[in-house]
C-alpha cells in the first residue's frame, strides 16, 4: 500500500499542472466563464484555493473548523459557492498567491499527520491519505473547467489513477444521493490507464463491468463529460443505470454535462 506521502507528493503535482495553465492568463482569460454554470476561472481557482483552507482547518481540528462546520450547517446549499465567491472577488495576483501558499500549507500538513489518525470532514472523517485523493480529484476536475474554458487540453497522466479509485469507492454513494437502493453485488472495473496500464477493482467475475478508458471514467464520475461522449463499455443493467448517475464527488445530485455536438466531440478531452 502506498504511503501518505505518495499521495501528497501526487496532490503537489497535480496542482503544480493546474498552476501553469492559470499562472500567466490574463484578466480578460481570468474572467472568462467556464462550464460551469455562473463560475468563472477566477471561481474554479477561488473555490480550490476555499477548500484547501477548509481542508487545513480540518487537519488542525481547531476553532476555525468549528466555525465554518457551523457555517456550512447553517447553509448547506450555498457556502460552496460563497466561498468561490468570497475568493474569486480578490486580486487575480492575490488570489493566485493564497491559492499557492494553501496548497502548500496543506500538503505539509497531510505529510505531519501520523497513521492511523482521522481527519475531520463534512462527511465521515478521513486518513490524510483519502484527503489528500480527495483534493486531487477536486484539483484535476476543476483543472478540466479551466481548461474547456481556455480550449485547451490537458494531457492526463497516471494521478488519474487517484480519481478512478474514488470513482470506484463511491459507487453507493452515487445511488444514495440519487435516491435509489444500490445493487447488492459490487462491479467489476477494467480501466486502461494513460501508461497502458489496466487498472482493475472488483471481482473479476463480476457479471456487471465497467470497461475501456481510465480517462473516460474520471471524466464520467467527475460527471464532466456526458456518458455518450465517452469510450465506456457497460455490462449489465445494474452498471449501465449507474453510469447515468455516477458522481465521486460531495453533495446533491449533479446535474452533469450535455452530450457533445458531432463536429466538437473529444476537442477539449
Amino acid at each position: 500500500m502506498a504511503s501518505t506521502n505518495t499521495f501528497v507528493d501526487d496532490l503537489i503535482a497535480e496542482g503544480e499542472s493546474l498552476d501553469a495553465l492559470v499562472a500567466d492568463l490574463d484578466n480578460d482569460q481570468w474572467h472568462r466563464a467556464t462550464p460551469a454554470a455562473g463560475w468563472t476561472i477566477a471561481h474554479q481557482i477561488g473555490h480550490l484555493a476555499w477548500t484547501d483552507e477548509v481542508a487545513t482547518a480540518a487537519v488542525a481540528d481547531g476553532a476555525q473548523w468549528q466555525s465554518i462546520l457551523a457555517q456550512a450547517a447553517a447553509d448547506p446549499t450555498g457556502a460552496v459557492d460563497a466561498g468561490a465567491q468570497q475568493w474569486a472577488d480578490l486580486d487575480q495576483a492575490e488570489l493566485l498567491t493564497r491559492w499557492r501558499a494553501g496548497r502548500a500549507e496543506l500538503a505539509r500538513r497531510l505529510g505531519e499527520v501520523p497513521d492511523g489518525v482521522k481527519i475531520p470532514w463534512f462527511g465521515p472523517p478521513m486518513s490524510a491519505a483519502s484527503m489528500a485523493t480527495a483534493r486531487l480529484m477536486e484539483t484535476w476536475a476543476h483543472g478540466l473547467d479551466v481548461a474547456d474554458a481556455l480550449g485547451v487540453t490537458i494531457e492526463p497522466t497516471d494521478r488519474i489513477r487517484n480519481v478512478a479509485h474514488i470513482g470506484v469507492r463511491t459507487r453507493d454513494y452515487a445511488y444514495l444521493v440519487n435516491g435509489k437502493t444500490a445493487p447488492a453485488t459490487p462491479f467489476g472495473y477494467q480501466l486502461s490507464a494513460p501508461s497502458g496500464q489496466i487498472w482493475t477493482w472488483g471481482p473479476a467475475d463480476a457479471d456487471q463491468r465497467v470497461i475501456g478508458s481510465a480517462l473516460d471514467f474520471c471524466l464520467l464520475v467527475t460527471q464532466r463529460r456526458h456518458p455518450e461522449d465517452l469510450d465506456l463499455e457497460f455490462v449489465g443493467d445494474d452498471a449501465a443505470e449507474w453510469s447515468q448517475i455516477a458522481q465521486c464527488f460531495a453533495g446533491p445530485p449533479g446535474s452533469g454535462r450535455q452530450p457533445s455536438a458531432p463536429d466538437t466531440m473529444g476537442v477539449t478531452r
